[in-house]
């Protein structure tokens, strides 16, 4: 049985959802809950303006400034759970990145729109509504950061944006949590991997390393990586096709990223499935780190978190292989 006590604090940034000219995002978190005035009758709502930026424009350092009010919302009696608000384009990566680092077992619900308010059919409201419902819910604590639209529940870790319609986001490998039934969240999984609370990763970081994602394709030569590699990063994320493979072209650079001190990991541009080891390369003889089921843009995240800990690739696997 569902049981809502407390305040929900509502975490605005912007995005599609807030989005009343085909430009930017004009419309507060405040005018987006006067829009339901419903959630108010029913939750106690605490609102407050974060950033105000479509999703292709937040940076890092969003990300740290969200985990900082997230993690001293979380501490406050008076907060049953947080709900960000935030545009679609980038919300898998903000999400994942909040599960690794939110010290808290309350529910954290990134939530977003498909279609903008003025749209027909924008789907904004009915979201937000889930989203709320979803953060002020018991039975949703311990399940990491989760993702609420279209009536879905999401594990932070494994949904990813797949389209454009309202049926965008989808956790491809393992499906969804739950769902929203009658206005409120039913559970039927848990996410295994490491998260929130039994998350490797401090709460407390002020920058994070950088990385860069190299797109793989028919032909690819060698100078991509090579350029990436000499533009400052400290890891690079090789987005290959099928499983993760490296063509023979490429391998001589990549075995030198890593002898000149950069992590480099093997993930798909498929977006689905597992990154076997030791498969098509060797990847233990060679300093490789393995993607396991992540998507390039979130094996960055990792890599990016786990590079504050460590250089060492065995280490790093073992990041890989546990969140």
């Amino acid at each position: 049985m569902e049981t809502h006590t407390g305040n929900v604090l509502v975490l605005a940034t912007g995005g599609s959802i807030a989005q009343t000219s085909p430009d930017d995002p004009t419309l507060t978190g405040d005018a987006l809950l006067e829009a339901i005035p419903e959630l108010r009758d029913k939750f106690g709502i605490l609102v407050e303006q974060m950033a105000q930026v479509s999703s292709p424009d937040i940076t890092a350092e969003h990300w740290l400034e969200l985990a900082i009010r997230i993690n001293k919302a979380a501490a406050d009696d008076q907060i049953q759970g947080i709900v960000v608000t935030h545009g679609t384009d980038t919300l898998e990566e903000t999400a994942f990145f909040l599960n690794l680092i939110v010290k808290s077992d309350k529910p954290v619900v990134i939530v977003g729109a498909m279609r903008r308010p003025y749209a027909l059919g924008a789907d904004g409201a009915a979201n937000l509504h889930d989203a709320v419902a979803t953060a002020s819910c018991r039975e949703a604590r311990g399940r990491g950061v989760l993702v609420v639209l279209n009536s879905e529940i999401h594990p932070a870790r494994d949904v990813t944006k797949t389209t454009f319609s309202l049926d965008a986001f989808k956790s491809r490998d393992f499906g969804p949590l739950g769902q929203m039934a009658n206005g409120r969240p039913i559970f039927y999984r848990r996410s295994e991997r490491k998260h929130t609370l039994r998350s490797a990763f401090p709460s407390d970081l002020c920058r994070l390393p950088r990385v860069a994602i190299v797109y793989s394709h028919a032909g690819v030569t060698p100078d991509v990586l090579e350029a990436a590699a000499a533009s400052g990063y400290e890891g690079i994320v090789w987005a290959g096709t099928g499983s993760g493979s490296l063509p023979k072209a490429i391998r001589p650079a990549a075995t030198a990223v890593v002898n000149n001190g950069l992590a480099f990991v093997r993930a798909s541009r498929v977006n689905c499935g597992y990154i076997k080891r030791n498969d098509e390369v060797d990847d233990d003889a060679l300093g490789f780190i393995t993607a396991d089921s992540l998507n390039p843009q979130k094996a960055r995240i990792l890599l990016m978190l786990s590079l504050t800990q460590t250089n060492d690739p065995v280490k790093i696997q073992r990041f890989f292989d546990t969140h």
